[in-house]
């Protein structure tokens, strides 16, 4: 089973997941881009049992009800997300990861909160909210002004 490690800006935090993640997905919502200062966030989902902080342990910030979103004390880097309502899911930031280009995101969640000044050059299916019992309100980035 392969290990995949990530770790915040100051190395302080590090972190590592042993074989595939469950889902890897592109967040437009408001709270993911308020909580890491980007237009969009791209999420990977691993099952609590196969992750591990291999050094340091991160702060936490309870974001809304059942939520906490974690982050290094020290530089500030955010790093993952956990609700409660997923007890056995740790999500974490692909940027976080040691090697982020492998990512492979299968879709965009949330594009109802969408930036209008921005969209991804790709042919992933777009969900309104959530893809559970939805369907996609597109594929590929916007066209013209919709």
């Amino acid at each position: 089973m392969s290990t995949t490690t990530g770790r915040c800006f100051c190395k302080a935090v590090e972190f590592a997941y042993e074989g595939e993640p469950n889902w890897t997905l592109n967040c437009h919502c408001e709270d993911c881009r308020r909580a890491i200062s980007a237009p969009m966030a791209t999420w990977i989902s691993v099952p609590k049992s196969r992750f591990r902080f291999t050094a340091g342990a991160p702060s936490y910030y309870a974001s809304s009800k059942g939520v906490r979103r974690g982050f290094c004390g020290r530089c500030g880097s955010p790093l993952t997300y956990e609700n409660e309502v997923l007890p056995d899911e740790i999500h974490l930031l692909a940027g976080a990861l040691s090697d982020p280009s492998g990512v492979k995101p299968s879709a965009h969640i949330v594009v109802k909160e969408q930036l209008p000044w921005f969209d991804a050059a790709d042919d992933l299916p777009r969900y309104e909210k959530w893809r559970k019992n939805a369907q996609p309100v597109r594929h590929g980035p916007r066209k013209g002004n919709t």
